[in-house]
């Protein structure tokens, strides 16, 4: 059995509404700031009405997932994005997978105001598996976990708008700014990209990590490049 749930926010973005809803409503707006997930064509939505409306709606056995995005433009080039996800949870553990999902939505919701505001009208190239990202190993599923990752960053004390200065090893190294640090989560963003890490060991998973990169880049070879760094960060 299931149980129904909604999760509502409303932000405001640096961008306009065109922005955003090429963002929303477009694959590669997508893989820019979430995950590769291909959209309805207009027909198929249950509302598509750019750049304003769009609403989804997934049906399967059991249950359903349903996203909506209502885009309202605002003085100063900014639009306010209303976003609601309803669906249903198993009745079992439905509080934890409530929290896991809404702690999730802030993230996504951050990480796309990032990519409107610093990179559109680029898309990215998305670097991990779809939707999961990259996971790390068993030994990051700990309560230190994500700890442990921003000590290797060399970040263990920083805050947001503090600068990040780190080797991945054979993934290269990585220069910027953290951009978000609330919770089980932590972005940074750099001149040509956004780094994603999920404490996933709050919610009894591995810590894993995702990329959006904006300039060339090869995505296989940078996901098992950035696998192998996450595997030795808790080897």
């Amino acid at each position: 059995m299931g149980r129904e749930y909604e999760i509502r926010r409303e932000v405001e973005l640096s961008g306009t509404p065109e922005q955003v809803w090429e963002a929303v409503a477009t694959d590669a707006g997508l893989a820019s700031w979430m995950f590769p997930m291909p959209v309805p064509a207009a027909g198929a939505a249950e509302v598509w009405d750019p750049p304003h409306h769009l609403r989804v709606r997934e049906e399967f056995e059991g249950g359903f997932n349903a996203l909506e995005f209502i885009i309202e433009g605002r003085e100063g080039g900014k639009t306010l994005l209303r976003y609601v996800n309803s669906g249903i949870f198993d009745d079992e553990g439905w509080e934890e997978q409530y929290d896991a999902v809404s702690q999730h939505t802030d993230f996504y919701l951050h990480t796309l105001g990032e990519y409107v505001a610093h990179f559109s009208p680029k898309t990215g190239t998305y670097i991990g598996e779809v939707p999961g990202g990259i996971d790390g190993p068993q030994a990051s599923a700990t309560p230190d976990g994500l700890d442990r990752l921003k000590g290797a960053l060399g970040i263990a004390s920083a805050s947001e708008g503090d600068s990040v200065q780190a080797s991945l090893d054979g993934a290269g190294s990585l220069s910027g700014v953290v951009d978000y640090l609330r919770g089980n989560f932590l972005g940074i963003r750099t001149d040509d990209a956004l780094y994603r890490f999920f404490g996933r060991n709050a919610f009894g998973g591995p810590v894993g990590m995702q990329v959006h990169h904006f300039g060339a880049v090869d995505a296989e070879s940078a996901k098992q490049a950035l696998k192998r760094w996450l595997d030795a960060v808790y080897a």
